[in-house]
């Protein structure tokens, strides 16, 4: 399946300026690719372990933070994409990837991203790709994401609120701990209105792409027509090493010990870093859990 010699337009001062510290727009081509196609999707959906699709009602609040709350429409993954126009709900394809040709376009966007993020911080690993399909008026709710995101606009529009991960007012270092140290699938988080003066809003349209970095929080606002996008996301060495410093952060809450925040002291990370992988190869300290589907890619690439 053909993919553009050229998937991403991304202004390399920008990116040198932004990556994965603060959220920023860049456009790409692919809103016409037969991949992303409302019919080639409902294969998709058919052809993914259940695990991987994950829809809902998309009449939710902002905040949700018990993922588990979100009502379900009652019809299949293949009746929610064929009806999205007609019933308001929220569909993520998670794991795209798994399929063979959405591992090519993902490979054909993040090999573009490389170049770029390599200088800045080495080791891309884990690559990921999702598909979204949502219906005019959805929301997906407030949360926060392991990955570093690419997220390209391929069909409608989204209003994308992100807000920073250093932005101690919506997210306490406490927050952290406990998400590195939960289930990956529980990324919702409790929302404030207070916190909305805080975000920076991005209006999506088809054809443009947002960066959001690890653990900045965000929810979204679909537009008036049925909306499609693609998220293509990667870990490096350095966001593994810093979900480790978290998870060592937690346990060292939990003997009563204030840990220093991550950042602090970068001599003292690494030793957290270190310390937490000892520890976990030692079975000292029990593997974080993980959502059902997920263990597999867990296996895959050493998750700590």
């Amino acid at each position: 399946m053909d993919t553009p010699r050229s998937c991403l337009k991304i202004d390399a001062d920008t990116f040198r300026s932004h990556f994965n510290l603060r959220p920023f727009l860049f456009s790409h081509n692919l809103s016409r690719h037969p991949l992303v196609q409302l019919p080639r999707l409902v294969k998709l959906a058919k052809t993914l372990d259940r695990s991987y699709v994950d829809y809902n009602a998309g009449r939710i609040p902002v905040s949700l933070p018990n993922w588990q709350d979100a009502p379900h429409t009652g019809l299949t993954a293949e009746e929610t994409i064929h009806n999205t126009a007609e019933i308001c709900s929220w569909m993520e394809l998670k794991r795209a990837e798994h399929c063979p040709d959405f591992k090519r376009l993902l490979d054909a966007c993040l090999d573009e991203i490389a170049p770029l993020s390599e200088p800045i911080e080495p080791g891309m690993c884990e690559r990921e790709a999702a598909v979204f399909v949502s219906s005019p008026g959805s929301v997906t709710p407030y949360h926060m994401d392991h990955e570093i995101n690419f997220l390209l606009q391929l069909r409608g529009a989204q209003s994308v609120s992100v807000f920073n991960a250093d932005d101690a007012a919506v997210l306490s270092e406490e927050d952290l701990e406990e998400y590195f140290s939960g289930p990956a699938i529980h990324r919702n988080m409790r929302f404030a209105e207070a916190y909305q003066e805080r975000a920076t809003v991005f209006e999506l349209c088809e054809g443009q792409g947002l960066h959001i970095p690890t653990t900045a929080p965000h929810w979204v606002k679909h537009g008036d027509t049925v909306s499609i996008s693609f998220s293509a996301s990667f870990k490096t060495r350095a966001s593994l090493a810093r979900g480790d410093v978290y998870r060592m952060n937690a346990v060292l809450r939990q003997l009563g010990v204030e840990p220093l925040p991550w950042n602090s002291s970068p001599a003292r990370d690494r030793i957290k870093h270190h310390a937490y992988r000892a520890l976990r190869r030692a079975h000292w300290l029990p593997r974080p859990p993980v959502a059902a589907g997920e263990a597999d890619a867990s296996r895959a690439h050493g998750n700590a």
